[in-house]
């Protein structure tokens, strides 16, 4: 009873530390250094990181007091350019000793809230109905590295961090230009997090981008943590389980996309930024492509496509050939199948699924574990278990193979969110084929089709240029010709400039 008597008193505590916070916010902030003080401590109850600096200031022998959150700032920049200045220095009447940049003045105590959580310390002078908000951003954060999901033999080897600021510089470094412009944004009622829009001004199609800031000013929620939760809440169609959206981790990457009229959004403490509108095909394209001669380059991108196919139809394949249609296979080959399943009691469809599941139970096991461990439990693993299994007769050879093949198709494709959408659709494709055989493939990859078809990111068709058909941007998708070839933007960003080379188009839009 004592305990539930506690449990409560804690609970109506915490009520009316919320209440009294929420009325703090709507005041405005008062001229007497206590009574903001007394506020200050009520807004930021349990919160033992807040540190006030009691000073005087030199130039008005006023009393005043610096409030910054601990590990949320740069200590030097503030004892060097705030402190020091502030107590030390004389200034003329009404300045203040500031070098760390440019003091913003506030009187509402939401602005102060926000500026100390955002890492700024906030200066409260004894008198004034005013608060100075500095920026002193300098939380942990790490080097730039290599991008681990993107690697590249020839392209940069920088990928974005978990700070806008910065990936917004990494992109300003490879397009030196007045028309990128960054457009920020804040999401988010309880956990406010900051987005970066970036699209070059002149290239940009209107529509597109009043359409991505209207999505993105309708989410209502909490907070977004990460580019993929950003995804789902403006996505087209969110039960489709193709991407909408390009998620990238390279610079290089973002700004190749933004020079053909595309959007990129940053999302504050995210390494990884979202680029549309998308279409299936720019899921296959590499930032090798353009690194490395047109033909090789034409070449690798037959290889995704082949990747594709066969990573999501090979395992069906197998079982409607071996289950239905075996009368297509030559006959010393079904000989050889035949001995092979000799000892599996079980229908190719099981057989297949047992397979293909301990497959991704390894694949996300190699993920999981740290990565010197997880590369040997994903190699041996696939070894000891595929061996062992066709030992006990549990599966055969042959479906070894074919889950093997697959498995190395899939890892072909560029795009890690494209292939755990081709690892998804195998499920369904397979028991499909093991209920109407070749018929139900031919189902399936309609139905696919359909699919894409129908898809849209942002508006725009989701299979362009095949459907709708456009040849001119044939040029660089199935393979790619030679750069000094492809002169025009890509038609499904509608860029106000349809041209790559010459002059600006006053005016003129992309078709």
């Amino acid at each position: 009873m004592k305990s539930k008597w506690l449990r409560w008193l804690r609970g109506e505590a915490s009520l009316q530390s919320s209440r009294q916070a929420a009325q703090i916010i709507r005041n405005e902030i008062a001229r007497h250094l206590n009574t903001n003080l007394s506020d200050l401590y009520a807004l930021f109850s349990l919160t033992p990181e807040l540190v006030v600096r009691m000073l005087v200031i030199k130039s008005s022998g006023k009393q005043a007091a610096l409030v910054y959150l601990e590990g949320m700032t740069d200590k030097i920049s503030i004892d060097q350019h705030i402190i020091r200045p502030l107590i030390e220095e004389e200034k003329q009447s009404g300045e203040l000793g500031i070098s760390a940049g440019p003091a913003y003045k506030t009187r509402q105590w939401s602005a102060v809230e926000t500026s100390i959580l955002d890492g700024c310390s906030v200066l409260f002078v004894e008198g004034s109905g005013e608060a100075y908000l500095i920026r002193t951003q300098g939380w942990p954060q790490r080097a730039i590295e290599d991008p681990q999901l993107e690697a590249s033999l020839k392209g940069a080897h920088q990928g974005f961090v978990e700070t806008a600021i910065q990936n917004v510089a990494l992109i300003r470094r490879y397009i030196q230009s007045r028309e990128l412009k960054n457009k920020e944004m804040i999401v988010g009622s309880r956990a406010k997090a900051k987005l970066s829009i970036l699209y070059i001004a002149d290239l940009v199609k209107p529509e597109l981008l009043k359409e991505m800031t209207d999505r993105l000013g309708k989410i209502k929620v909490d907070s977004i943590l990460n580019s993929g939760e950003l995804a789902e809440y403006i996505e087209d169609n969110p039960f489709s389980p193709f991407p909408q959206f390009i998620a990238t981790e390279r610079p290089d990457t973002a700004a190749s996309h933004l020079l053909q009229g595309r959007i990129v959004v940053i999302v504050d403490r995210s390494p990884s930024v979202l680029i549309g509108p998308a279409t299936f095909c720019s899921y296959f394209q590499s930032v090798d492509d353009y690194s490395t001669r047109w033909p090789i380059a034409s070449f690798m991108r037959l290889l995704r496509y082949l990747g594709f196919i066969l990573s999501t139809f090979l395992p069906a394949i197998y079982i409607s050939v071996i289950s239905f249609n075996y009368e297509i296979i030559p006959l010393d080959l079904l000989i050889s199948i035949g001995e092979s399943r000799e000892r599996v009691p079980f229908p190719p469809i099981i057989e297949a699924l047992v397979m293909e599941i301990t497959l991704e139970m390894l694949r996300e096991a190699g993920i999981r574990l740290p990565s010197p461990i997880g590369q040997t439990v994903g190699i041996v693993g696939g070894i000891v278990i595929g061996q062992a299994a066709v030992q006990a007769g549990i599966v055969s050879n042959i479906m070894v193979i074919i889950v093997a093949s697959t498995a190395i198709a899939s890892f072909i494709l560029p795009s890690y969110d494209m292939a755990s959408a081709i690892r998804l659709l195998r499920f369904p494709v397979m028991i499909v084929a093991s209920m109407f055989g070749l018929i139900g493939i031919a189902i399936a990859l309609m139905i696919l089709v359909a699919h894409l078809i129908s898809l849209e990111s942002l508006g725009t068709p989701y299979g362009t240029p095949f459907a709708p058909v456009r040849f001119s941007d044939w040029k660089d998708t199935l393979i790619r010709l030679p750069l000094w070839s492809m002169m025009d933007r890509p038609k499904e960003t509608r860029t106000k400039q349809s041209r790559r080379l010459g002059e600006p188009e006053p005016g003129g839009e992309g078709e």
